[in-house]
């Protein structure tokens, strides 16, 4: 599924990017997860939209992966 010789041929800011995707996918596993699980948030949101809210984003996270390990090279 992730080949290694693909990625140590890419080019210093293809590797930056591919780093930077990683990050913000992180993010927004985290950010979800706290949506989730974190009861007394800071501002007022009803708890069946702030979990919705929060799977949308560990959805969103998982499309980015999945986009991101298979991109091609042009």
């Amino acid at each position: 599924m992730f080949n290694f010789n693909i990625f140590k041929q890419k080019s210093p800011q293809q590797r930056f990017l591919f780093i930077l995707g990683l990050v913000m996918l992180t993010m927004y596993v985290v950010l979800g997860t706290a949506l989730i699980f974190w009861k007394d948030i800071p501002f007022e949101i009803k708890p069946t939209y702030r979990i919705l809210f929060g799977l949308l984003l560990i959805a969103y996270a998982v499309i980015r992966f999945f986009r991101l390990i298979n991109q091609k090279d042009n």
